[in-house]
């Protein structure tokens, strides 16, 4: 994807002639039941264009990188500022990055594209996530609203980042980004700093995810992937409620094909007849069968919602740590050191 986007600003295309709905389907959320436009990705090819629309991650005038220069307010200090002269993210102020266009995945995901300096680099390591802040207009005891999102455009990306978001009616961040205009700015921090990847770190990576929860899996994988010299073995469990809420297979089964390094398991709620992926909750079996055994060089990487993480591996800890291992994991025989929770 990346020689795509490089060839496309050789030659000064716009993403807006793209098409995204046609390319990925699926929700930015995965809300299992356990209790319960123009864009185009620098790193991800999502199978066929059409020159009509577009998906994920160009967006006409940043891949002619004729864009405004966003703004960068530095809005409170919060201790030393840790931002270098090549660097526009800062851990301790909050910074403000316009938005520069909005593409629809599905009904109800979209992403947004945010702006800044090409000079610059973006300052996001794998795997990490970035914070994000907007004013609160419904409740005065909470000023802001904070968020944590992960970015799903390369870390090396010049001038831009994309989020990927389910809109929900009662989500208070999404809500808002949802009525973003193009030229409105996000608040945000970071990186905040999950797991530190390095190339060949474990011989085998095993990911369970749900949802929304394919980001930091995609941030780690897309990583392995692009470097020819890690040989790094993937396996990913994917869960969604329905064939139709899956994010990014078509792109995920790309990946697939093209790299016999990676192999990808979908599972659903609600199944249509013509479906032949797994079925219900990820279940002890499709670990057993899809993921690599316990061992020393064996980490297993975990991101979803509540009731799946309760199910998976129990829940993180309520300071954020990693928490003790509980569920299908633990009965498994995968012990804390082998397992790392998002």
């Amino acid at each position: 994807m990346a020689g795509i986007l490089r060839r496309l600003v050789k030659e000064g295309a716009s993403l807006s002639r793209f098409n995204v709905a046609a390319l990925s389907r699926g929700s930015g959320e995965y809300r299992h039941n356990y209790s319960k436009s123009k864009f185009q990705f620098n790193q991800f090819a999502y199978g066929r264009f059409t020159t009509a629309a577009a998906i994920a991650g160009g967006l006409g005038a940043c891949l002619a990188l004729s864009f405004s220069p966003p703004t960068f307010t530095r809005l409170e200090a919060e201790g030393e500022d840790t931002t270098s002269e090549s660097t526009v993210l800062n851990p301790r102020k909050w910074m403000e990055f316009k938005l520069h266009e909005v593409a629809r995945v599905s009904h109800n995901t979209k992403i947004f594209r945010f702006t800044f300096d090409p000079e610059k680099n973006f300052g996001l390591d794998v795997a990490s996530c970035i914070l994000t802040r907007v004013p609160n207009a419904v409740s005065p005891d909470e000023k802001y609203i904070v968020r944590p999102y992960t970015p799903i455009s390369d870390p090396d990306s010049k001038g831009y980042f994309d989020l990927l978001v389910k809109i929900y009616p009662d989500g208070k961040m999404s809500q808002h980004l949802d009525i973003l205009k193009v030229g409105d700015v996000l608040e945000v921090k970071g990186p905040i700093k999950k797991l530190r990847y390095s190339p060949n770190m474990k011989k085998q990576i095993g990911m369970i995810a749900g949802g929304s929860g394919i980001t930091p899996m995609l941030q780690i994988l897309n990583a392995i992937l692009r470097n020819p010299d890690d040989n790094t073995q993937v396996s990913l469990i994917y869960a969604n409620t329905s064939s139709e809420d899956i994010l990014l297979k078509a792109e995920l089964n790309r990946l697939s094909l093209a790299h016999p390094n990676f192999k990808v398991f979908y599972t659903v709620d609600n199944p249509s007849t013509k479906w032949n992926g797994g079925a219900g909750h990820i279940s002890k079996d499709m670990i057993m069968k899809g993921l690599p055994g316990a061992g020393d060089d064996t980490l297993i990487l975990v991101c979803g919602p509540p009731g799946m993480m309760k199910h998976i591996s129990g829940d993180k800890a309520k300071d954020y740590s990693q928490g003790e291992l509980q569920g299908l994991l633990k009965e498994i025989g995968y012990t804390e050191a082998m397992v790392y929770k998002f």
